[in-house]
């Protein structure tokens, strides 16, 4: 009877933490200063598959985002160019326990969904997605551009080419590695991020540490 009450008991606390909602992550100050040179970190560029289950220091996670697509000037530009400076580009972060999406003015993360997404981002047989510690989902927000046409879709992917770039020689620089990715089960990562049908879908990048 004891034995059934304490696993009862540690059942519901269990299911309780689960329960939890997912709150902002605010991010620390990005260290301007750090990182190799451009043409070493150029050099060092790589796409690897292969990561190391811990997660990533704090500094280095708001280092990598501020670096992909942050805010670098005070009238609100960034990092990455876009088209008419419609900044269009948004990047949600899918961690173990759930998701978020970068908010480049509060230089934050904010919930949006508990749960384990990394399988959606991972797609058909590439399973060593689910292996890194976060991946990156980059979408392109139409309604900035107030169309669907053809011309349009083809800016934000060039945008969103940019900020994929960004990440993947941010990563060189930090001592991260990761993989640029066009494939991914849209239809369930459209539902767990909660998008519109004016939102493109169009690239990832699971970032880690090298493993070891």
């Amino acid at each position: 009877m004891i034995r059934s009450i304490v696993f009862s008991l540690f059942l519901l606390c269990a299911f309780n933490l689960q329960a939890q909602e997912l709150k902002v992550i605010k991010l620390n100050t990005p260290d301007k200063t750090r990182g190799s040179a451009l043409m070493k970190a150029l050099n060092d560029r790589q796409s690897i598959r292969e990561y190391s289950p811990e997660n990533l220091k704090p500094q280095d996670l708001s280092d990598l985002l501020w670096a992909a697509n942050g805010v670098n000037r005070p009238d609100g530009r960034r990092t990455a160019p876009t088209a008419r400076n419609l900044q269009e580009v948004e990047m949600y972060v899918i961690f173990p326990e759930g998701a978020y999406l970068y908010d480049h003015k509060e230089h934050a993360l904010n919930p949006v969904a508990a749960g384990d997404f990394r399988r959606a981002v991972a797609g058909s047989g590439q399973d060593f997605v689910t292996t890194a510690p976060l991946c990156i989902v980059l979408v392109a927000d139409m309604n900035k551009y107030g169309n669907m046409a053809e011309q349009s879709k083809l800016m934000a992917a060039v945008d969103i080419g940019i900020v994929c770039q960004n990440i993947n020689v941010a990563c060189a620089a930090f001592g991260l590695v990761t993989v640029p990715r066009g494939s991914m089960d849209h239809a369930a990562l459209r539902t767990a991020l909660k998008l519109k049908d004016t939102h493109l879908l169009l690239m990832n990048n699971p970032v880690g540490y090298p493993k070891k």
